[in-house]
């Protein structure tokens, strides 16, 4: 049976990427800066790692411990939602350290291993903001689109050694941790700028009168993650949840 490892498994996508993977039998490594042992179900074909993406020796020690694995899903991230006058050079650091570098930096540690074994698929969670431009989310699409061309340029290197890389496109998960993480964050970073005021209150109205049907589940990504990384002949580019789906059309 094949290994998967899912980076950010703590919640949300990861978590619930992790389980589904379970189910189909496979074996699963989930890793997360803090491993928790309550937060995925019991099993013997399930091993928690401690990883930081954004640490070279933690990145290495991971990819030591794991094994020999046959899918690298990186769904590490962070969220972020503010005007680029309202982002210190110090988030926007943070978010790109973990969203892009992160990724980047998890794929060129399985790659020696995914050639040696001449077989692999690295799929990479983005963002469905990457598919039209968004209010009070340049640094946020900027640290997600960068990560689309990535994958793309690298699945062309990657051909010759039988190796194959995906993107998966999510919407918006209103029932994930992922927004409410995202919205400490920022109030932690003293929330908007007040010239902006007027503009915020029109984003947040519109996700009000958003229909609840026209958003992400987790259960949308896990299954778009499972094609990806089981179905050679899907596409590059996998949209992820209703909205994602009406955005990438």
């Amino acid at each position: 049976m094949k290994t998967v490892l899912i980076t950010g498994c703590s919640s949300g996508f990861g978590r619930d990427t992790a389980s589904y993977f379970l189910a189909q039998g496979w074996h699963v490594i989930a890793t997360m800066r803090t491993p928790k042992e309550d937060v995925l179900p019991k099993s013997d074909k399930l091993r928690l790692i401690k990883l930081d993406v954004t640490n070279d020796a933690s990145i290495a020690a991971a990819i030591r411990d794991a094994g020999k694995i046959d899918v690298l899903v990186n769904n590490a991230g962070i969220g972020w939602l503010n005007a680029v006058e309202g982002t210190s050079m110090e988030i926007v650091r943070q978010i790109f350290e973990t969203n892009t570098f992160g990724t980047i930096a998890m794929t060129k540690a399985v790659l020696p291993q995914f050639r040696a074994q001449g077989s692999g698929v690295i799929i990479n969670v983005t963002s469905s903001v990457t598919l039209k431009p968004l209010h009070l989310l340049s640094v946020y699409t900027a640290s997600k689109a960068a990560i689309n061309g990535f994958t793309e340029s690298m699945a062309l290197e990657l051909e010759p050694f039988n190796i194959q890389a995906r993107i998966v496109l999510p919407g918006r998960a209103p029932t994930t941790q992922f927004g409410e993480n995202a919205r400490a964050l920022m109030s932690k970073e003293g929330g908007f700028p007040d010239a902006y005021g007027e503009l915020v209150q029109q984003v947040f109205a519109n996700f009000e009168q958003e229909s609840p049907e026209m958003v992400t589940q987790s259960d949308d990504v896990a299954k778009a993650i499972w094609r990806a990384a089981t179905d050679p002949s899907c596409p590059v580019r996998l949209p992820a949840g209703a909205d994602a789906v009406a955005l990438s059309s």
